[in-house]
């Protein structure tokens, strides 16, 4: 605890820093007078930028690098600056009216500073395009190698051999979660994410700084858009539809509000198990940026404020009224017949609301205030009774009775019943502090706060009544009150060499639970060689260690009880990865690749049901997970982006109480094959297409409550191909609309019949049967946009 003391106290009293660079400059007229709302935007990204102030001075803030700008005013035109680097100070522009270049550009400042930054970055536009069933922004991360998902229909990811509770998900530094009822992928809504307002994305599958939190396998890191002008978006679709609009108010505050709506009824028609689906989500969320400056100040966004405010609405139904599956070998086929009688229903309602206040003391020193909260009420209610009837299918095509159920192998019904109610409260506060040291220094730092409030009452049970017996297959009733507190804190440097040939990050979190009293310390470092070669390549190693406290789902057993003494998983990563700029055709790619290794220690072992995992609720297990990772991305047609993935992984576990030594974890994806390709028609850009694959070998599986037979059987593989073909009309004299976008979708292409998961019977002779329960087939969708 005195350590705990300590380091809370340098948190508070050290002033710390960005990694964030920054071009700081004035505009003025040829006679050295200001010029003030002069548009500063990137060349390479124009939904980022800023507007000069009265005095004509501009800020902004960026990763260290070199970047191309560009000054507009509608009184001097359009003027380009190439190569300004981060860092820069003094930084003067004369612009000139009517002139088409400018007259004097004086630059002094820092040289360059690359970035140690381990992320994969992706372009919005393609997180946007790809194509997909409901236009989830998760799904653009399963085209990335190591990451892993076998569901269309959720919006979860694996990473690493992990699963999707060890995956943190910023949005603007504000952490954001999804429901934690839902049981199965067509029960979710969207992921938090909405595409249509993203400004950046960074993706980190492993090695991340100290100052970002504490879990065992990722980090996804989003920004929203700040708009410069007016713009905004209509889409509609067979799957539902969404809206967007951003502009800037003044030169104080800018805002963009998005909303959706999700009807899948359609898709999920094409399910196997045939009935009435009535689901429906919508969220509504707004990002809003204030400019708390003051009129009095020289700098612009000196103290800034970004306000995150959402709502989501999930109403599902579903009522249920046969299905039939066949299944089995080519030599022994075998078909169920289902009728089902009852309903499934699950509504939930998410509100979630964040600040993040930053304020610069200084050109070296920058704080930020970051306060969230999270709201969630959800409802779950089944009464399913099915009748089923297992037969052996004539497969001699040339029998009267081909394609026929020759053989009755079983009868029986099962039952699920359940009514689950949850209420949760997550609040966050955190401080963090960034200093720079010196033109290659910066000291990073901070303290933190997580208070969770759980209500949730458990009651649910499932019967099935197979070959003359009835066997109860899960019954869980329980209630519980539980509420955690954690703090937390980091303390980080980063040095980069004035060559820019090498850059240190080193650093530590510090982490206290009440409910368990564990201490945990998890120190961190990066470390990155580029050198001075004909074609650009750095080389990084990331060596760290990475906890993660219990949340109540990891607490709680499979018969619902609450397990007060379970600890902290714990995680050691080390990865070695090269990126190199190759040229094909006269144009540049990067190819990077990256082998990682990971030693997880107090292991909740977890089996996966659907998309509800379900934990052991004890430390007993031990894991590791190594593998490869390769991407190849860049412009393969001219003006669009593309890539492919290919990700090997071996991931094992040892439980104590089975006595098997290592076996497949239930997230042991051994390879993951993936690419996003856009294209174009040569003599018409504005004919695209946009494809989206996704292969991965099977998971494996095993029969329930067995657990000496946990799995032993591999699944089948997942594989997928979407294709959507967009076609853009130019409205020239629309008042309103600039763009129409018209979009064809055809989702699983191949018509892959996928697998999620199986359901057990037992046939006559008592041989466990696994029935397949397969996600959605091929689909035709139709899209069509308005940008204004």
């Amino acid at each position: 605890m005195r350590t705990l003391a300590l380091l809370l106290f340098l948190g508070f009293t050290i002033p710390l820093i960005a990694q964030n660079g920054v071009i700081e400059g004035r505009i003025v007229d040829e006679l050295g007078e200001p010029i003030p709302a002069v548009n500063v935007i990137l060349k390479s990204d124009r939904t980022k930028g800023t507007i000069s102030n009265v005095d004509g001075y501009f800020l902004l803030e960026l990763a260290p690098g070199t970047y191309d700008l560009i000054f507009s005013h509608v009184q001097y035109g359009a003027y380009e600056l190439s190569d300004i680097l981060t860092g820069v100070s003094d930084f003067i522009v004369t612009m000139k009216p009517g002139a088409t270049q400018l007259d004097d550009v004086e630059v002094e400042g820092d040289r360059e500073r690359d970035a140690i930054d381990p992320a994969t970055r992706i372009d919005p536009k393609s997180a946007k395009n790809l194509p997909s069933a409901f236009g989830d922004f998760s799904k653009v991360l399963l085209t990335l190698p190591g990451v892993a998902g076998n569901n269309e229909l959720s919006s979860a990811y694996n990473v690493r051999g992990g699963n999707f509770d060890e995956n943190l998900v910023y949005v603007n530094d504000i952490p954001v979660y999804r429901p934690f009822l839902a049981n199965a992928g067509r029960q979710e809504g969207l992921s938090f994410v909405n595409p249509d307002l993203v400004g950046d994305i960074d993706f980190y599958a492993g090695g991340w700084e100290s100052k970002y939190g504490d879990k065992l396998s990722s980090s996804l890191n989003i920004d929203y858009k700040e708009p410069e002008s007016l713009e905004g978006q209509i889409n509609f679709g067979l799957l539902g539809g969404s809206a967007y609009i951003g502009n800037r108010i003044n030169d104080d505050v800018q805002y963009v509000f998005g909303a959706r709506h999700r009807d899948s009824r359609y898709l999920l028609n094409t399910l196997e198990t045939q009935g009435q689906y009535l689901p429906t989500y919508s969220d509504i969320q707004g990002f809003f940026t204030f400019d708390l400056t003051g009129k009095g100040s020289d700098q612009i966004n000196r103290t800034k404020l970004n306000w995150l405010l959402s709502y989501g609405r999930n109403r599902y139904l579903t009522l249920p009224e046969s299905q039939t599956t066949d299944f089995g070998s080519v030599s022994q086929n075998l078909r169920i017949q289902t009728a089902f009688d009852g309903r499934e229903e699950l509504d939930y309602d998410t509100y979630q609301s964040g600040f993040n206040l930053s304020h610069r003391w200084s050109n070296r020193f920058l704080s930020r205030w970051i306060v969230s909260g999270v709201y969630t009420s959800e409802r779950e209610n089944y009464n399913v009774e099915g009748a089923y009837r297992i037969c052996d299918i004539d497969n001699n095509p040339g029998s009267n009775s081909f394609n026929d159920c020759v053989v009755i192998r079983g009868i029986g019904t099962n039952f699920n019943y359940g009514r689950n109610r949850l209420e949760a409260q997550i609040y966050n506060a955190e401080w963090r502090n960034e200093y720079l040291l010196s033109d290659w220094a910066i000291l990073e730092g901070g303290v933190g706060f997580n208070k969770n409030i759980i209500d949730d009452e458990l009651n649910e049970y499932a019967f099935l009544d197979s070959a003359g017996f009835v066997i109860l297959n899960e019954s869980t009733f329980n209630e519980l009150d539980l509420e955690t507190n954690i703090i937390t804190g980091y303390l980080q440097s980063t040095i980069f060499s004035k060559d820019s040939m090498y850059a240190v990050n080193v650093g530590t979190r510090i982490n206290h639970m009440d409910y368990n009293g564990e201490t945990l310390f998890s120190p961190r470092l990066i470390y990155r060689f580029k050198p001075n070669w004909e074609k650009e390549t750095s080389f990084r190693l990331s060596i760290g260690k990475y906890s993660q406290p219990p949340f109540y789902r990891e607490l709680r057993d499979r018969n619902g009880d609450i397990q007060e003494d379970v600890k902290a998983q714990q995680s050691i990563h080390i990865i070695g990865a090269m990126e190199r700029l190759i040229t094909w055709w006269d144009r540049p790619f990067l190819f990077s690749v990256e082998s990682y290794y990971k030693h997880m220690d107090n292991v909740i072992a977890f089996d996966i049901d659907n998309v509800r995992l379900r934990y052991f609720a004890n430390n007993d297990a031990e894991a590791y997970a190594y593998g490869f990772d390769f991407r190849i991305n860049g412009e393969f047609i001219p003006g669009t982006q593309s890539w492919f993935s290919l990700g090997i992984l071996n991931t094992k576990e040892d439980i104590a109480e089975d006595d098997k030594g290592f076996i497949r974890r239930p997230t042991d994806q051994r390879i993951n094959l993936a690419f996003y390709f856009e294209d174009h028609l040569p003599n018409d850009p504005t004919m695209r297409v946009y494809v989206n694959s996704v292969f991965g070998s099977g998971y494996p599986l095993g029969p329930p409550n067995e657990i000496n037979a946990r799995n032993i059987f591999s699944g089948d593989e997942y594989y997928r191909v979407d294709i959507g073909l967009s076609k853009s009309f130019e409205l020239r004299n629309n008042k309103y609309l600039k763009t129409l976008w018209l979009r064809a979708e055809v989702l699983n292409v191949l018509g892959a019949d996928n697998t999620l998961s199986y359901s057990w019977i037992q046939d006559v002779t008592g041989a466990q049967l696994a029935i397949p329960n397969s996600l959605s087939a091929r689909f035709l969708n139709f899209k069509i946009s308005a940008d204004f």
